[in-house]
């Protein structure tokens, strides 16, 4: 490819789910995993006399822009059994959780700091620790006893989850994909399913927002290293510009206690009854009046974790569409998910509208009463 699949801010969009699925397998050819002895584990700094001096004379010409990648965003280098690696900016979730240490002074502090302070904690570490190579750079650091990580491949993970459409959504249609190192996340539309609809319709009955426009869709996140699990989250399209609606909880199985793809195989089963739950969970939105919505909105997107920015913008938007009048919740929930919408419109990365989309579905299970409180507020 020409692209620098390498860079650890490479991020890729997919129109065509072949394409999608034929790159997320060249992803995985090119990358493998490898246990060693947590304590066998060394970082180091990365600077420019490294790559000039030092190494120059161990590196093969294509590995120079690699290094000179990192040099860009970690800045550090794994050294294992005499070899050298750099580390990609998505593994250093997984290597502090690895070493056991935490906190937010870690992002300040100097490199080399940064590298003796996890050599310090590696050389007490227990048990072995599960290397993922990727495209000539470390991904990921995860435990690696048997209790730990578990490996589920990413592309049987979207192989399965076709398979399981053809066979049960056979109009189903590719709504698109995308890929950085840190997730792969893909969404499909379910065009066929009119029983669904029907129950999403009902529910909307008494409130005033309605769109003849519905469909149902599926969006499949995972993530070898540590940012998400094999998660299936139910959603909607709504209205002539297929706006997303999460629809609460997703179904997860994390990337541990020996998970295997079978046991992803019998969350795919229960896929159609948890998008029954999940509108029965906007069925009880519908129910619930607010009477100052804008002060209950910001609230609840402060508390799923909406920048402010994006808060106010969104907020913007409800105001021009109903006003400051009493409305339900799930009328305020639908304000909210306008932030998914703004992000598209922005080009943002997958990666990023995928974590925004789960935030925004945690939601739907807030005690919305809570935050329904009259006054000036501020963030």
């Amino acid at each position: 490819m020409k692209e620098k699949v390498f860079a650890d801010d490479f991020q890729m969009n997919f129109l065509k789910e072949e394409d999608f699925l034929n790159f997320i397998s060249e992803r995985e050819a090119n990358s493998y995993w490898k246990r060693y002895q947590s304590n066998e584990l060394r970082f180091f700094a990365l600077d420019n006399n490294i790559i000039s001096n030092n190494m120059q004379y161990q590196l093969k010409e294509s590995e120079i822009p690699v290094f000179e990648d990192t040099m860009k965003h970690t800045r550090l280098i794994l050294k294992v059994t005499d070899k050298i690696y750099p580390v990609r900016s998505c593994a250093v979730k997984s290597i502090l959780e690895r070493a056991k240490v935490s906190g937010n002074a870690l992002n300040k502090v100097e490199k080399n700091v940064l590298a003796r302070i996890l050599n310090y904690c590696m050389e007490v570490a227990s048990g072995e620790a599960l290397l993922r190579f990727c495209e000539d750079k470390i991904s990921a650091v995860h435990g690696g006893d048997p209790s730990d990580y578990a490996v589920l491949e990413t592309p049987e993970l979207f192989r399965k989850t076709v398979e399981y459409l053809q066979n049960n959504f056979t109009g189903y249609i590719f709504a698109g994909a995308s890929y950085d190192h840190s997730i792969a996340t893909a969404l499909w539309e379910l065009s066929d399913d009119e029983d669904l609809i029907k129950k999403y319709k009902k529910l909307l009955e008494k409130s005033k927002i309605y769109d003849d426009i519905v469909k149902v869709g599926l969006r499949l996140t995972t993530s070898d290293t540590g940012y998400s699990g094999a998660n299936l989250y139910p959603l909607l399209f709504i209205g002539d510009n297929s706006k997303i609606l999460p629809l609460g909880s997703p179904l997860k199985l994390e990337h541990k206690n020996g998970a295997v793809i079978k046991d992803f195989d019998n969350q795919l089963n229960l896929l159609y009854s948890h998008y029954s739950k999940a509108i029965g969970g906007l069925q009880k939105l519908t129910n619930i009046t607010l009477f100052y919505p804008l002060n209950a909105m910001l609230c609840v997107m402060k508390k799923i974790g909406v920048p402010k920015k994006l808060a106010y913008e969104a907020m913007d938007i409800f105001i021009k569409q109903n006003g400051d009048f009493p409305c339900t919740a799930y009328e305020a929930y639908i304000g909210i998910s306008e932030v998914i919408n703004i992000l598209q419109s922005e080009s943002i990365s997958g990666s990023k509208i995928v974590r925004t989309e789960e935030n925004i579905s945690r939601a739907v299970h807030i005690r919305w009463k809570d935050y329904d409180i009259p006054g000036e507020l501020k963030w």
